[in-house]
């Protein structure tokens, strides 16, 4: 019995610590992505509205890596038994999403647009059973500085 309360004690701090630490960093980003506004960021293949010549073009990374917690995992192994979508994992990759495109953008802040953005998510390790372990969000463009 005493396994059992262990495990939801563990369980609720997870979650309550989770969440506070999420929230923080959803913070972070949002101050982050407030001050890069500026930097026009778009998946087309060409420059937008460019009537100065281009003096240069680079190509510029950011990456994160991302570890799913226990407590995501609990949650999506009860969501897997009963279906729907998987909103723990779901809010991890739109964080992590949105901080490799940040990264990208912090990598190059002298650039007038960065266009041909891209993302690419991989696993990198595998949990328990074949469960996400850690995952890897790379996103990638063309920085170009007129």
């Amino acid at each position: 019995m005493s396994n059992l309360y262990s495990f939801i004690i563990l369980i609720l701090l997870g979650y309550f610590f989770g969440k506070r630490a999420e929230k923080k960093h959803y913070a972070s980003i949002l101050e982050r992505e407030k001050a890069l506004l500026h930097l026009v960021t778009t998946s087309c293949k060409h420059p937008i509205g460019v009537n100065m010549p281009i003096k240069r073009v680079a190509l510029v990374t950011g990456s994160v890596v991302v570890s799913v917690d226990y407590f995501k995992r609990v949650l999506a192994a009860l969501r897997n038994f009963f279906g729907g979508s998987i909103q723990s994992y779901e809010t991890l990759l739109d964080r992590a999403r949105r901080e490799a495109i940040l990264r990208l953008k912090e990598s190059c802040p002298e650039a007038s647009q960065i266009i041909n953005l891209r993302l690419e998510t991989s696993s990198i390790s595998k949990g328990r059973a074949n469960t996400v372990g850690t995952v890897e969000i790379l996103a990638y463009g063309t920085a170009i500085y007129v």
